[in-house]
């Protein structure tokens, strides 16, 4: 089953999967739901639109470089604008206070991921897409845009397979330590469940269903190692 190569690395980036409220989290790593979001963007596909075809390939993660969890904060509300109270109103109809929105993310992360699928077409087209987005492409939110290159071409391997094969990524952690993987997984084989596939994007109806992934640790070969065993379907 080939797979598609994704790189995610950006100064800063944010997968939430607990958010709720003014409060959101992030993940240690890309989360099914973003990457996901990610290719329905750069397809031009509508909110409305369904996810079953994206959300059904099968994601995994390897962290080449863990980064930094950081907190910061946004607010809205408060003062005055055009001589009017601002903020955000309560429920009996008042002006409220500013309302201040706690915010984590990650710093200096970087990430390979693998998106496998039984279609090489399929994968191929999602890569053309990411190469020339229909909406802007950004790592969580709005203002976390992803680093050049993204896009590292489809190749043969499954995505467990391509994860452990695939060089170091430059500026990873690796070259001579382990590397973190996140790979889907089952209930049996000792997976723990994550409540990150999109079902929904429809903001009156956004929903998620449920997945099983497992963590291991792998040694991958150096970066300047050429990848003489892993042929590429496509340039990159």
């Amino acid at each position: 089953m080939p797979s598609l190569l994704l790189r995610l690395g950006a100064p800063m980036q944010s997968w939430g999967v607990h958010s709720a409220f003014g409060i959101r989290d992030t993940g240690r790593e890309p989360s099914k739901s973003g990457v996901v979001g990610l290719l329905a963007a750069a397809l031009g596909r509508d909110r409305h639109d369904p996810l079953d075809d994206l959300a059904s390939l099968v994601l995994g993660v390897r962290v080449d470089r863990e980064g930094s969890l950081m907190r910061d904060f946004q607010t809205a509300g408060g003062g005055q604008f055009c001589g009017s109270p601002y903020g955000v109103r309560k429920a009996n109809g008042k002006a409220g206070d500013t309302v201040v929105s706690p915010r984590w993310y990650l710093a200096d992360a970087l990430f390979l991921v693998a998106l496998g699928g039984e279609d090489p077409a399929f994968l191929k087209s999602l890569e053309e897409a990411l190469l020339r987005p229909r909406y802007p492409l950004y790592l969580g939110r709005r203002s976390y845009p992803p680093t050049f290159p993204l896009v590292l071409g489809v190749v043969s391997e499954a995505a467990e397979e391509a994860l452990r094969s695939y060089p170091v990524l430059p500026g990873s952690d690796g070259g001579g330590r382990m590397l973190r993987l996140v790979l889907e997984s089952s209930p049996e084989e000792g997976g723990t469940p994550r409540m990150d596939v999109p079902l929904s994007f429809d903001p009156l109806e956004r929903r998620y269903g449920v997945r099983y992934v497992r963590t291991e640790l792998v040694e991958v070969v150096p970066s300047d190692r050429r990848r003489e065993e892993m042929p590429c379907t496509s340039p990159g």
